[in-house]
């Protein structure tokens, strides 16, 4: 979603943070392990001790921004030594997109836990907690307003490459690339954020309404994705809270658009 940096306002120190989740479990995305990650956390203690690095990034990026972190001022606020955070990563970008991704996780987790709460069917309660779990994220989580949801260099640079789209749902049964395998291509190690996180929505959705994830979706909910982030960056362009009139049309013109496909 938003990956706007200007007029960043470091979250409030005393802004809780989302729940983690299980110490063991590492940063990752939804089919296995962070691809950036040099080794993977199997020990209770190594998977607290990666998530003690993470949470030292994210508050030096608030605190010093991305171009001042550096791995040994993490290490140091972590209270690890230096070595055990070249254990898991190369370099603060590794790090820093290692948060994004737990930034994702945990978003989905949030999600996922207010669709629990819903009645079968409620597409606009759906449409709400996606919206009101981001901007409270947004909010209150340390390094959230640098990272968001996909860290890239130069931090807050949109995609530099052509990201391939999923093939139309009326594509031949013939078709090199399936709908689903079309999906998946969208989720490429380097692929855009917005494909990462439209990816995990459209998999949450179609449990939550009973609807098929495939290439047709996925293309629906990339849009919505798409469109919330430009307006959310123009809402914190506005506010450093959210101008909460931009808010209000953005939560109108997603549930406009979505309409179409889930009335």
């Amino acid at each position: 979603m938003s990956r706007d940096r200007t007029n960043h306002q470091p979250a409030p120190a005393s802004a809780p943070a989302p729940a983690s989740g299980p110490a063991s479990a590492p940063a990752s995305g939804d089919d296995g392990a962070d691809p950036g990650l040099r080794r993977v956390p199997v020990q209770r203690r190594s998977a607290e001790r990666l998530a003690r690095i993470l949470d030292a990034c994210a508050v030096l990026l608030d605190e010093t921004g991305y171009e001042r972190l550096s791995t040994r001022a993490v290490a140091a606020r972590a209270g690890v030594p230096i070595g055990s955070v070249y254990r898991f990563f190369g370099n603060k970008r590794a790090m820093a997109d290692a948060l994004a991704r737990r930034n994702l996780d945990r978003y989905a987790g949030q999600v996922t836990a207010r669709l629990g709460r819903l009645g079968p069917g409620d597409w606009r309660g759906a449409v709400d907690a996606l919206l009101d779990e981001y901007l409270a994220m947004k909010r209150t989580v340390p390094g959230f307003s640098l990272v968001d949801f996909g860290a890239q260099l130069p931090l807050g640079a949109r995609h530099s490459a052509p990201v391939p789209v999923p093939e139309p749902a009326s594509a031949p049964a013939s078709a090199s690339v399936s709908a689903s395998a079309s999906v998946e291509r969208a989720e490429a190690p380097d692929a855009d954020p917005n494909h990462r996180v439209a990816r995990r929505l459209t998999g949450l959705l179609a449990g939550h309404l009973g609807r098929t994830p495939d290439a047709a979706l996925h293309r629906t909910v990339l849009v919505a994705v798409e469109a919330t982030d430009a307006l959310l960056q123009l809402a914190f362009r506005t506010d450093p809270a959210g101008e909460p009139g931009i808010v209000a049309e953005t939560r109108t013109l997603l549930r406009g658009y979505l309409a179409k496909t889930f009335d």
